[in-house]
């Protein structure tokens, strides 16, 4: 959309038949003065612009109310105008090449680190919530599990389409109706008492909210930057360590003295406040791809892609079984109490900050597969040495080493699939294909733990093989992934 812009009127007026006669002649010269070129202006044809009015003069038989019905219509296609430029990208221009650093791109980030501590800061915290509801609630631990899984497979499932949306220009949007469904689902989880109540509302409408504008923040990000990307959507990450420390220590501090209801609407006030940063703030870059299926089938047909997510399916089965049963095992196992096992929560969150910017550093000059292998490599040793753990302080221990390597190999996701995208207009798309993808292992990995466990009288070995194993075909297939790409050469950047 271009600004209307003011004519000499007196000029019009001393052709009037001219202009009455020659209506072609007209869009020709108001081609010419905004500067369109014959696509832009068939475009315009669809509904009247301020210059085909200007040069309507009124003859004088024509009644006053024909130029205030003209008023009214230049009211209302500035106000479209406005919320075009607000709401979508349709008037962006090709913008070139990313920035790759600057004011704007790292502002982006920040905004991005914002929605990330909003959305898997929040999930990443069900732990603390998992081991409360234990408690609490007449459920087992397998059938409570399913609140937090459904909440993470919504939120990764929901990129699939919405990743779609950020590449259509409609970002704004997304972000808006997601923060309305995210924060709603939070106040009404503060007035829940029974299972299913969680269920809905901490379960699904919050992961519903965060799913529409996550996926398609991580993509706006990447549009940003190339040589930086790693290193740029890693710093944003370490807003799910900063979430994942802040969201538990809250609800430590505050369920005791103030009670459920009121530590969730807290929580809800946090988000309400910084989400409306991100509203304020963050947009796309790149001018909308007005066509094209919602899912890039192709994709699939590429091997690096193809093996990428299959493996990462397998290590969110791990992560996600890990990072919920990490205090209820404290409480049961090394005998902790529920505010001493809710630390374990705020621990395997917060060693990951570093882990989330240094490996991406590196990964922007080696290669993201590069990184991962080696980092799935540590984690899988890591997962298989749960099995050890008798003591408090092997359990520090783990949950620190956990930790580290898994937020590692989270960070690097989004930006190897942004490096497997040949087009960066298709990140959106790509990104939503993936995390869709591993929304299922999401979804069962915690709950398949939890049934071991309960078939084997409540022991954690089971669970703790499950989910190393799983960690290991990971990574055996990012190694499939990285050879894909560029071969068996070590020094190849994959």
């Amino acid at each position: 959309m271009f600004a209307p812009q003011e004519h000499d009127e007196s000029t019009e007026e001393e052709k009037p038949a001219e202009t009455e006669h020659h209506p072609d002649q007209i869009k020709s010269n108001v081609s010419s003065r905004t500067g369109l070129d014959d696509r832009s202006s068939s475009d315009q044809d669809h509904e009247p612009c301020e210059e085909d009015a200007e040069h309507m003069t009124p003859t004088s038989h024509e009644k006053p109310t024909a130029r205030l019905s003209l008023e009214l219509k230049r009211t209302a296609s500035r106000t479209s105008t406005v919320l075009s430029r607000v709401l979508t990208t349709r008037s962006l221009p090709d913008p070139g090449p990313p920035p790759d650093g600057g004011w704007k791109a790292w502002s982006q980030v920040a905004c991005g680190w914002l929605v990330i501590f909003c959305t898997w800061g929040w999930v990443n915290s069900y732990g603390a919530f998992q081991t409360y509801y234990t408690l609490t609630l007449t459920e087992s631990a397998s059938t409570i599990s399913w609140i937090g899984t459904v909440q993470n497979w919504l939120t990764f499932f929901i990129g699939a389409f919405s990743g779609r949306l950020l590449d259509a220009g409609l970002y704004v949007p997304c972000l808006i109706v997601g923060t309305v469904l995210q924060l709603l689902g939070i106040f009404l989880m503060s007035v829940s008492h029974t299972f299913w109540q969680l269920m809905l509302t901490q379960g699904v409408l919050t992961g519903l909210g965060g799913g529409i504008f996550f996926t398609p923040s991580m993509g706006l990000m990447a549009t940003y930057f190339s040589s930086k990307r790693s290193l740029a959507i890693g710093v944003a990450t370490t807003g799910n360590a900063v979430g994942g420390m802040i969201y538990p220590v809250l609800v430590q501090q505050l369920l005791p003295k103030i009670g459920f209801a009121w530590t969730t609407r807290v929580l809800g006030f946090l988000n309400l406040a910084l989400l409306a940063i991100v509203i304020a703030f963050m947009r796309p870059r790149l001018p909308p791809r007005k066509s094209g299926p919602i899912l890039d089938w192709s994709a699939w047909r590429e091997p690096p892609y193809a093996f990428f997510v299959s493996g990462i399916f397998f290590a969110v089965w791990a992560i996600y079984y890990t990072f919920y049963y990490i205090a209820s095992f404290g409480l049961q196992t090394v005998a902790l109490t529920y505010t001493s096992s809710t630390t374990l929560i705020i621990l395997i969150n917060g060693v990951g900050v570093p882990a989330r910017i240094i490996p991406p550093y590196f990964a922007d000059h080696l290669g993201q597969l590069n990184l991962i292998v080696p980092t799935l490599l540590l984690m899988t040793i890591t997962a298989y040495s749960w099995l050890a753990v008798a003591s408090l302080p092997g359990l520090y221990a783990f949950t620190t080493v956990y930790g580290l390597v898994s937020a590692a190999f989270q960070c690097l996701m989004p930006s190897t699939v942004a490096s497997l995208t040949p087009d960066l207009r298709m990140v959106g798309s790509r990104l939503g294909m993936a995390f869709s993808t591993l929304s299922f292992a999401a979804l069962t990995g915690p709950p398949i733990g939890g049934a071991l466990q309960s078939a084997m009288g409540g022991q954690y070995w089971g669970a703790t093989v499950f989910a190393a194993t799983s960690t290991a075909v990971c990574c055996g297939l990012m190694g499939a992934a990285r050879v894909a790409k560029v071969g068996w050469g070590l020094r190849a950047k994959g």
